[in-house]
């Protein structure tokens, strides 16, 4: 009677390991990033064609800088001085895009440059110097590039780009990448349009988003990766360590006892 009161215990402390197991337990599918789904074949570039390019919006603050191989031209400018070409000191020499999408640039008065990407800005500024200098080159940047990134990351916030350029795992790396409990194939993707915003769902198990026109990620975009269900429970707080040792203790104490 004694050995099958002890075997029911022994059995019972057995069910509990591995149900407390079983609760640990993550399905790395659900994870695992860029898994081999669309794209196949890796032997081959993987190229993004439909990269979006940023539209420049009221609010903004562009950096302009203006080059000439005219001494004289470039005096007017400044070029010739020394720059610490930090981001202080390029918010603080940058243009603000007025409520109608004009800057207000001293050489040339109001120029408009709202709807325009970077590029274009670039060309038509140039173009409008032109008009009253000769032998130059403008250089214009995007300044204050933020993209936030929420939900289910080791380290979610709000980061300061200063790159031209960065992709959906770039900044996800800079988050720290996803925790356990993350739900990678459901990631909200919230970008400015010109009328408000625009939603995008991503699967980031899903290599076949190297193609996509959402890699690359545009100023103030919003990041959210879901949680997976099994996060209410708050597994991911459990102290597994110390149960582990608990149940061991005590099937090895009904193993010398029984």
């Amino acid at each position: 009677m004694r050995s099958i009161k002890y075997t029911g215990l022994l059995n019972l402390l057995v069910v509990a390991l591995l149900a407390i197991n079983g609760t640990s337990c993550v399905n790395l599918k659900k994870v695992e990033l860029m898994q081999k789904k669309s794209i196949t074949d890796y032997s081959q570039e993987i190229e993004n064609v439909s990269q979006a390019e940023y539209q420049i919006n009221s609010g903004d603050h562009l950096y302009i800088k203006v080059f000439s191989s005219d001494s004289k031209t470039s005096k007017m400018f400044q070029t010739d001085f020394p720059e610490l070409m930090n981001s202080s000191y390029i918010y603080l020499n940058s243009y603000k895009v007025d409520a109608d999408g004009f800057v207000n640039y001293s050489f040339a008065g109001q120029i408009e440059v709202k709807g325009l990407t970077i590029p274009q800005a670039q060309d038509f500024i140039e173009a409008k110097l032109g008009e009253y200098y000769k032998d130059i080159n403008v250089y214009v940047k995007l300044v204050g590039f933020n993209v936030t990134i929420l939900g289910e990351v080791e380290s979610p916030g709000t980061f300061t780009i200063d790159k031209e350029q960065i992709t959906l795992f770039q900044a996800l790396g800079m988050a720290g990448g996803v925790t356990d409990f993350a739900r990678a194939n459901q990631v909200t993707l919230i970008r400015k349009s010109p009328n408000g915003n625009k939603v995008e769902q991503l699967d980031f198990t899903d290599n076949g988003l190297l193609k996509s026109e959402f890699l690359y990620l545009l100023p103030d975009d919003v990041i959210y990766v879901a949680p997976r269900a099994a996060k209410s429970f708050a597994f991911d707080k459990f102290p597994y360590g110390m149960a582990f040792g608990i149940l061991s203790i005590g099937l090895s104490v009904f193993a010398i006892f029984k």
